[in-house]
């Protein structure tokens, strides 16, 4: 049977709801309009469950490893229950998942291409998802029908007091943990003066802001000072802007960038206590269009600690890159 007669469907006249509209928004996103597998533009299916979208000869691999690995749906042809559109939203799309899934593939392990052979690409589908390894045994899914959650809500609440040796119900801490976001240094940063600029770096997250001091007529200032963030359970995206520290009139911006602080708070889950680990990488933010990282920020293990260096471009402005080191303080 062709491949076109395989899946053929019934167009679905389901009214448009405001998930199947978030859903449709997912897929717009840069990173997902790409085969999450082998690159592939314009990908016409998904894996529910895992929360990536394919194209139709990965989908054909993924539909053979069963739905307890791999819940395989047209993105335009299927009716999509409203618990299959919450795992996609909740997990993200293909960056967030294959920052899990190949949080340790090999350099010398390519990922199949379009043109691949299905023999190659079946065995990278399966290494990836079925047998999972390029994931450490700690990182490993638990539960084939879905992601763990400790893998992919950003939500902490009851996974990360597991992970502590504590039951969610017994802990009412507002935060998690802490970061120290240690300022490195800015590079070729744009001109807000005549020719120059006195420049500083605003923190935020949520309703907490820290902030560096401010650099006299530099352009490529050096900082190295930390700045300390709480975690809080629900957390979002930190946000980094650079300031032009103006006397008489308001400050000008000089760009800014969101730090996803994700791919850390998953890692330090699922190792749990550093210090009795040896130095290794535990994870990985993906470089995306959809994101302002100049190169993919790993996330490792340093002499009992977790850190994260962050290379960023900043956004909204005619030059400037930023580079931070963020690393993870546990509260006790």
């Amino acid at each position: 049977m062709s491949n076109a007669n395989r899946y053929q469907h019934v167009k679905s006249t389901k009214p448009v709801t405001g998930k199947t509209r978030k859903l449709k928004d997912l897929m717009l996103k840069s990173d997902n309009r790409i085969c999450a597998d082998c690159g592939a533009p314009d990908p016409k299916w998904a894996s529910a469950n895992i929360g990536v979208f394919l194209c139709l000869k990965c989908g054909d691999v993924h539909r053979a490893l069963g739905p307890d690995v791999s819940k395989v749906l047209s993105v335009t042809l299927d009716d999509w229950s409203d618990s299959d559109i919450d795992s996609m939203l909740e997990i993200g799309g293909n960056s967030y998942a294959n920052s899990i899934y190949e949080s340790f593939l090999p350099k010398d392990h390519p990922k199949p291409k379009m043109d691949s052979t299905m023999e190659y690409r079946t065995k990278f589908i399966r290494a990836k998802y079925e047998t999972q390894d390029f994931l450490t045994p700690s990182l490993r899914i638990t539960s084939k029908g879905s992601f763990d959650s400790t893998n992919t809500v950003k939500s902490v609440t009851s996974s990360f007091s597991s992970a502590s040796g504590k039951h969610a119900a017994d802990d009412t801490r507002e935060f998690v943990g802490e970061l120290n976001i240690t300022v490195v240094r800015g590079n070729q940063l744009a001109v807000r003066d005549m020719l120059t600029s006195d420049p500083y770096v605003v923190l935020t997250l949520g309703e907490q802001k820290a902030q560096t001091t401010v650099k006299p007529s530099d352009l490529n200032p050096v900082w190295n000072e930390v700045l300390k963030i709480s975690i809080p359970r629900n957390y979002g995206l930190l946000k980094l802007e650079v300031y032009d520290h103006d006397t008489f009139s308001a400050d000008d911006i000089m760009g800014e960038a969101e730090i996803d602080l994700q791919p850390m708070i998953t890692a330090v889950m699922a190792f749990g206590d550093p210090s009795r680990i040896g130095d290794m990488q535990i994870g990985r933010w993906f470089m995306t269009k959809d994101n302002a990282l100049l190169k993919d920020s790993t996330v490792n293990v340093v002499s009992g600690k977790v850190k994260q260096e962050v290379h960023l471009k900043l956004q909204n402005v005619e030059s400037g890159e930023m580079e931070l080191e963020l690393e993870w303080i546990p509260i006790l």
